[in-house]
């Protein structure tokens, strides 16, 4: 495996940073991660333009354009010899002091890391995932925007560990005023009446690009969306209930916390919006 690292390329066991990088000793820096399909990597550019607006809300000046870096991103894919793959993009801070003086960082690093990625097991696609309620509430946006993707995600990390003590794979995560923010890795969907459900970029969650995705696809369905407010209740009543990530795709949830939603299996048009998502990437 080859990691570009600010311009070029090192082997997996040679790919290093200094231990004064401030994406290292603060989690100073910002990620994308990102899929490819048959050599395209999907939406590429709105993830570029997410980074770069992580990047300005952090004052971190990345050391190249969005073209050289979509270029980068693509030479990595191919040294790598992977079509169908996973796309870790990193920029931290760069070398710093011990000191939490960003100012004494001047070179920001840029990793692109590219490999193959299965999140899920392939059987949990057509059965479902069983999910929980985590007790680590998401932080609150006033706090730190959750548009920044920012290489601290200790909050999203606690929730993981709870979900695997729980015996699952993914977990809910709830925000300060107890409403429905998102999953540690994924943003949520609920069908309900037909229409699907998913809370607002107000519940501090990230807008993530397969979320939107997915809402588009589902007005050329012509399946109403609302960015709604939700709580558990929402879930529990709903007659389906979906994840969305770049790395997870599209992929059913049919229990939280031991309740089945709905009839406790996959539901029609959570299939076929991954059916459909599916021939998006096939583009």
């Amino acid at each position: 495996m080859q990691i570009y690292i600010t311009g070029k390329f090192f082997d997996k066991e040679n790919a290093k940073i200094s231990v004064f990088d401030h994406g290292f000793l603060f989690g100073d820096g910002i990620f994308e991660g990102m899929r490819s399909y048959n050599g395209k990597v999907f939406r590429l550019r709105e993830h570029m333009i997410r980074l770069w607006n992580s990047a300005k809300a952090l004052m971190i000046d990345i050391p190249m354009t969005i073209e050289e870096m979509e270029s980068a991103t693509y030479e990595t894919l191919k040294i790598n010899n992977i079509q169908d793959g996973y796309i870790r993009l990193i920029v931290t801070r760069g070398i710093g002091t011990l000191g939490l003086d960003a100012h004494l960082c001047k070179e920001p690093q840029v990793v692109i890391i590219a490999d193959h990625l299965a999140l899920y097991p392939k059987e949990f696609y057509e059965t479902g995932l069983d999910i929980v309620t985590a007790s680590t509430v998401r932080t609150n946006p006033a706090m730190v925007s959750p548009q920044i993707k920012s290489l601290n995600y200790l909050n999203n990390i606690l929730a993981k560990i709870e979900g695997h003590l729980a015996g699952c794979v993914e977990v809910l995560m709830l925000n300060t005023k107890g409403e429905v923010a998102e999953c540690s890795g994924d943003n949520i969907f609920v069908v309900s009446n037909g229409k699907l459900h998913t809370p607002p970029t107000e519940a501090g969650i990230l807008e993530g690009i397969t979320r939107q995705t997915v809402i588009e696809i589902a007005g050329e369905m012509g399946i109403p969306v609302r960015e709604v407010p939700m709580t558990r209740y929402d879930i529990f009543a709903a007659d389906e209930c979906f994840l969305t990530g770049s790395a997870a795709e599209l992929i059913p949830v049919v229990k939280l916390d031991g309740r089945p939603i709905g009839n406790g299996k996959p539901g029609t048009m959570t299939m076929k919006l991954l059916d459909r998502f599916h021939e998006e990437t096939r583009k």
